[in-house]
């Protein structure tokens, strides 16, 4: 054991002339040569941990950028109108299957009409499928039934429901976009990606889909209470304690026909006061509908 360990330190070495005898080596020569080859050894093992170290370092700053990249896409913010519409149209002209939106705030202003007449032209060509909700109440507005008459025409298709959640475009089912504000839609939007978010609202659509009226056709009232689909949403935001001026911000109306509608719906339940009107309408089955119509 210990001439093996001589012979690993180069201290000793077999005779070339006599056969099965071992010779000293000069310890200067082979300590020195031992040093040179554990330097060698030790330079390739810290070039290995250099090595190492960049390859970490460049994987943290690729995990860092991935991250950050991520919560970039999922969720951004816009500011101002202007960065909205060119956001959307953007969007838009990126399209290549379907658009669907719901459209708050009852008649639409001139600007956001013509801004979105050539997006609308383009899509379809495309062969976009383009579908909108808009609250009833445009269809007091002539500039924005003369524009959803040139929707329907153009191949779009066109709902309306009392009131809707919020105000939104959704992209291919892949990009929303919402306001930043739901009071305030002129503040700025959220543009969302990621399957989750998106997804969450693509169904929320559905669901006011369904429940909205095919623009142009007259809303048929609720065979069970009688009530229009408006008047449905009145009676479901006053039973949830909504002044009439929230209520008429809601369903996109003016506060004088909020409060007509609200007058009518008491003297048709015989009420002398709204909380009695909500009593009577709870009595009679009529909440869980008109709450449902609210939401829409």
């Amino acid at each position: 054991m210990a001439l093996d360990e001589l012979a690993r330190l180069s201290l000793v070495r077999t005779s070339g002339q006599y056969p099965g005898e071992l010779l000293l080596v000069n310890p200067e020569v082979s300590l020195v040569s031992l040093l040179a080859h554990q330097e060698d050894e030790l330079a390739r093992r810290q070039q290995q941990i250099n090595h190492g170290r960049l390859a970490i370092s460049e994987l943290v700053a690729e995990y860092a950028d991935t991250v950050q990249n991520r919560r970039r896409v999922e969720i951004e913010e816009l500011r101002g109108v202007e960065m909205v519409r060119a956001v959307l149209q953007d969007l838009t002209h990126g399209c290549v299957s379907e658009v669907m939106e719901l459209s708050t705030g009852g008649g639409q202003s001139r600007a956001t009409i013509e801004a979105s007449r050539p997006l609308d032209q383009s899509a379809v060509d495309r062969g976009v499928t383009l579908r909108s909700v808009y609250q009833s109440s445009a269809g007091n507005h002539p500039d924005t039934v003369e524009y959803l008459n040139w929707l329907t025409r153009l191949g779009a298709s066109v709902r309306l429901a009392p009131s809707l959640p919020l105000r939104m475009v959704i992209f291919d089912r892949e990009a929303a976009v919402v306001p930043s504000n739901p009071d305030d839609t002129a503040a700025g939007a959220l543009v969302l990606h990621g399957a989750g978010l998106v997804s969450a609202l693509c169904a929320l659509f559905e669901h006011v889909w369904e429940g909205a009226s095919l623009f142009g056709e007259a809303p048929a009232p609720d065979r069970e209470t009688g009530l229009t689909s408006q008047a449905r949403a009145v009676i479901g935001l006053l039973a949830q304690g909504y002044t009439d001026e929230v209520v008429a911000r809601k369903l996109g109306i003016s506060v004088r026909t909020s409060r007509r509608i609200t007058a009518e719906l008491m003297t048709q339940l015989g009420a002398r006061s709204r909380f009695q009107a909500g009593v009577i309408a709870g009595e009679r089955g009529w909440l869980r509908g008109a709450r449902d119509a609210a939401v829409l």
